[in-house]
């Protein structure tokens, strides 16, 4: 996959892809919807398979001071659409200058003439341009002009309801994680670098690898059971684990993070890439009487975790 920072154009060979557009924060299954049309469109052109997405997210940039709201970051988010097989990620800086495009001109100067789009793909309830003023019709419109197809897919729904973002976030804000994957087709997962922290787990003798949430949606805080794919470093794997996330508040006022503790391993992490999925909630945080208290309380979750995850098959995934 190759992605692209800018819009002045796409690598040599790719102008003529077809391109699925969108924010694909959480790359759930209405978006995979999506990104099958434009699979077909493409083989049907014999065309590149593209993505059309942003970074900063739209809302972060218009609304900064709000509270964090992504499904994942923009390195999750092109792992997992690696895996789907997209050919090109075409992700543009959200800024004040493409945030002032007219419809007329996002179509023009991004799908058109920037990346040579030949046929794009969006969702039913997909708005652009200034103001969100361009709307599907609005964009038929213009493709019809400029000579590019368009494709719309309506809005996917399921036995949860419709299949949104919003939706997938109000299940990991009520400890679903089930629900959530549901809509997502895959377990929500917080990827990211393992962190230098306190060591605190390791002294009692849960060593834990610590990655930051800044910026991601925060699930309801508390204890999981975690499937962790270690991404890089000499323990690549699929380890089973048990996961704290949350401000810790045996130990005062912290930032709210990630504490991870895999069964059944020995090794360092740090400076690694961990993907830590959400499999099962097992219960909330606490502030306990005593550090024995705490200690035996983790065993107890480890416990569950890993009865739990005996029973959950690492492909396919099965919510």
């Amino acid at each position: 996959m190759q992605t692209f920072t800018t819009w002045t154009g796409p690598a040599e060979g790719a102008r003529g892809a077809v391109a699925a557009i969108g924010n694909f924060d959480g790359v759930h299954l209405g978006h995979r919807a999506v990104i099958d049309v434009a699979r077909a469109e493409a083989r049907r052109r014999s065309a590149h398979l593209g993505v059309l997405t942003f970074e900063p997210h739209p809302r972060e940039f218009f609304t900064p001071e709000a509270a964090p709201f992504r499904l994942m970051n923009a390195e999750a988010r092109a792992n997992r659409l690696a895996k789907l097989g997209v050919d090109h990620l075409y992700q543009l800086p959200f800024d004040a200058t493409l945030a002032a495009l007219t419809p007329e001109a996002f179509a023009h100067q991004i799908i058109a003439r920037g990346l040579g789009l030949s046929h794009v793909v969006v969702g039913a309830d997909f708005c652009f341009g200034k103001a969100r003023e361009g709307n599907v019709d609005a964009l038929k419109r213009l493709g019809d002009a400029m000579g590019f197809g368009v494709s719309v897919v309506e809005i996917m729904s399921n036995e949860i309801g419709e299949v949104s973002s919003t939706a997938i976030r109000e299940a990991l804000t009520d400890g679903r994680p089930h629900d959530a994957a549901r809509m997502l087709g895959h377990w929500h997962r917080i990827e990211g670098a393992v962190l230098h922290g306190d060591a605190r787990g390791r002294a009692l003798g849960y060593p834990t690898a610590n990655m930051s949430i800044h910026g991601l949606h925060r699930p309801r805080f508390g204890v999981y059971a975690v499937r962790v794919d270690v991404l890089s470093g000499r323990h690549e794997g699929t380890y089973d684990g048990a996961a704290s996330i949350g401000v810790r508040p045996m130990f005062g006022e912290n930032v709210p993070n990630c504490e991870t503790f895999l069964l059944d391993f020995a090794g360092d992490l740090y400076g690694t890439h961990l993907s830590v999925a959400l499999v099962e909630f097992l219960r909330d945080e606490m502030r306990f009487d005593s550090l024995n208290a705490l200690v035996d309380q983790m065993a107890r979750d480890c416990g569950r975790a890993r009865d739990i995850l005996a029973g959950v098959p690492a492909l396919p995934f099965r919510p």
